[in-house]
């Protein structure tokens, strides 16, 4: 076969086998069945039903004919009970100890207003990052006192912001904010609370990129710089220092990196009560999730339990009181939660030299990519990918997932099993994709960014509007609408996106 032939249209038959293929993985283990949705990496109402893939009793060929492919689809009680869950984990785990736990939901993960609502009346707090986050937060009515604020280089609109809004949990980056945070809350005659964000030196078992307690990195200061910071903090009126904060990194599976961050973390902490109040402690997160059948993350009763032993054993070495504390699971509330949608178009078979074999590699193109997805060309992630229109018995065929961008890294699934005939208007369904997808999405190639729909009890609705092209345009200040130079509208003018009717698509 030619290195860019389509495949034969003929389908194989149900009773042929599947030939392994070399190109494919160790770690990828072919499914006894095709059309299961494994429970460990799908949300936890998605299911088939009379072959078609269902969430929250909604069929997804139903939601992409109204809302249009790609299509983020979020269970909204999925993404609920996971907050709760966690919020109970840890308040289960801690309570003997005689602490609260204040858990902090990632806004850099999916932040919407309606998000942010779920998560308020969850009773979570709200970590963010940025002014754009912020306001959405504040949009949602969110008390900026349960609000922790994040950033390496807050501008000072954005320390101004926090400060007026009085954020319960200010996050100081660096020895240099110290001065402009305490300047603006005495400018405000105010009083601001502060964390320190610190590094423990505790690399978490995770990809380089996903890291961020490494010493050489951008994200707050050394262990053996704390003691000088803390006492400038305590030297401004202004402040009032809370405790320490750390984050050692993302899509984490292991628990000893927290534990053993936590000691050294207690250790420090100690010192600082020989010299003023420290109440709590911020211990960070990252928590992983299952993105593949391969994917085993511990559960979060067992996190929240190990976390709670070793702060109790560190406090107990250094006979100090157990601090409040605060944690940020990071994805594992969101992630797990969301799917996306995509329709098939282009099939391609590919040769490719496999030592002295030749085998054949199925690109399956859809109709987003990684302006909806970047994950998996930022850092390889790995995903799971289903036809969800149909059920299938044709036999399994190694695919790559592509998107439709000029990028040859375009990529949305590595590698994975899709029946073999898998064909143009088919509907796919990529698991996971609930954090890190639609934050990170982008108009590369012009192409708008698809809407999210919440899902639930057989309803759905629009929590995040898609973008059309007419949106994109009018973005651009050289552009005039063709009725305003005299010519009747065109459909892009309109705004009309092929295949989508209900999105909302135009911006308000």
């Amino acid at each position: 076969m030619s290195a860019a032939s389509a495949p034969s249209s003929s389908a194989p038959s149900a009773r042929e086998p599947y030939v392994p293929s070399p190109l494919a993985p160790e770690e990828l283990v072919l499914p006894a069945d095709l059309d299961e949705l494994a429970p460990s990496v799908w949300p936890q109402n998605a299911r088939r039903v009379d072959g078609v893939v269902e969430v929250a009793g909604l069929r997804v060929d139903e939601l992409a004919s109204r809302f249009g492919t790609p299509l983020y689809v979020v269970d909204e009680d999925d993404v609920r009970s996971r907050a709760a869950r966690t919020r109970d984990a840890f308040t289960r785990a801690f309570e003997p100890l005689g602490v609260r736990v204040k858990v902090y939901y990632a806004a850099k993960a999916f932040l919407s207003i309606e998000i942010a609502r779920w998560m308020d009346e969850l009773g979570l707090a709200l970590d963010v990052a940025s002014g754009g986050e912020f306001a959405v937060g504040i949009a949602a009515g969110f008390p900026p006192v349960r609000m922790g604020y994040h950033g390496n280089n807050k501008s000072d609109s954005e320390i101004a912001d926090a400060v007026r809004a009085r954020v319960g949990g200010y996050v100081i980056d660096s020895r240099m904010e110290v001065d402009r945070v305490a300047e603006e809350a005495a400018r405000q005659g105010v009083v601001q609370k502060v964390r320190l964000r610190v590094n423990s030196g505790v690399h978490a078992s995770t990809h380089d990129f996903l890291a961020t307690s490494h010493e050489d990195q951008k994200f707050g200061v050394t262990l053996a710089d704390v003691d000088s910071i803390v006492a400038a903090i305590r030297h401004h009126d202004s402040l009032e220092f809370l405790g320490l904060h750390c984050h050692i990194g993302s899509q984490i599976f292991e628990t000893g990196g927290f534990s053993e961050s936590a000691r050294r973390l207690i250790e420090v902490h100690a010192r600082l009560l020989k010299t003023g109040p420290v109440p709590d402690l911020n211990l960070g997160g990252g928590f992983g999730i299952a993105y593949t059948e391969a994917d085993a993350p511990a559960a979060i009763e067992t996190i929240a339990e190990e976390m709670a032993d070793a702060v109790a054993r560190e406090c107990a070495r250094w006979d100090i009181p157990v601090p409040a504390i605060a944690i940020e699971p990071g994805r594992s509330i969101v992630g797990p939660g969301g799917i996306t949608l995509y329709s098939v178009g282009t099939i391609k078979d590919v040769d490719v030299v496999s030592g002295d074999t030749t085998a054949t590699r199925r690109y399956v193109s859809v109709d987003g990519g990684m302006s909806d997805n970047a994950r998996t060309a930022l850092y390889g992630a790995d995903y799971l990918v289903r036809l969800a229109s149909r059920s299938s018995d044709a036999p399994a065929q190694l695919v790559r997932v592509a998107g439709k961008h000029c990028e040859s890294g375009d990529i949305v699934v590595n590698h994975d099993y899709l029946p073999a005939d898998v064909t143009s208007g088919d509907l796919l369904a990529v698991a996971a994709t609930g954090a890190y997808c639609w934050s990170l999405s982008s108009n590369y190639n012009m192409l708008g960014r698809p809407p999210v729909v919440a899902v639930r009890n057989g309803e759905a609705r629009v929590i995040v509007r898609g973008e059309s092209i007419a949106d994109l345009l009018r973005r651009d200040a050289a552009y005039q609408p063709a009725e305003e130079a005299g010519g009747a509208p065109s459909s892009t003018d309109r705004g009309i996106r092929s295949g989508s009717t209900d999105t909302g698509t135009e911006l308000q």
